[in-house]
Formats: C-alpha cells, structure tokens, sequence
C-alpha cells in the first residue's frame, strides 16, 4: 500500500511539474530555473543527511550519487544565473 501511494504521489508531482513549467514563457524559463537551480542546493543537505544515515554500501553509493548530482545541479544553476547576468552588464 505504501509503494502505492507514493507511485501515485509521484505521478501526480511529475503531471503537475510539466504543467507548471509548460505554462511558463520562453523568455522567462531560464532565468527561473537557474534561479530555482541555484536555490535548490537544499537537496544537498537532504542527501548529506540520507547518507549519514544509510545501513548498507549500496545505500552509501546510492547517497555519493545524490551528493554528486545536487552538487552539479547548485553550481549549474549559479554558473548560468551568473552568465545571464553578465549579459546585462554594460561593456566596457
């Protein structure tokens, strides 16, 4: 039962993620989701602390991965929100 409910959570999270997005401008999605990269780095604290918990090496492996891949996905986010923002800045 438990599976279940988060199979369907997670359906519903997909659906309502692509309808949101779908729905934004072109103009506006990058600047938004660099932001909303950057902001995300909270997903790094989340799998620090799953893998500090983590019983089993797979576990641990599983938790590098999260670790590794929030990390890319925080400092993307700041790389591009930090081109964006060089765009806009008067050449000298």
């Amino acid at each position: 039962m438990d599976l279940l409910i988060q199979v369907v959570v997670f359906a519903v999270a997909t659906w309502l993620g692509y309808k949101v997005i779908s729905e934004v401008p072109s103009l506006l999605h990058t600047p938004l989701m660099s932001g909303s990269n950057a902001i995300s780095g909270v997903t790094i604290l989340g799998s620090l602390v799953a893998t500090a918990f983590a019983l089993t090496y797979k576990s641990m492996a599983i938790g590098f991965v999260a670790i590794a891949l929030a990390t890319i996905n925080l400092v993307g986010g700041f790389v591009v929100t930090d081109r964006m923002l060089k765009m806009f800045k008067k050449q000298e």
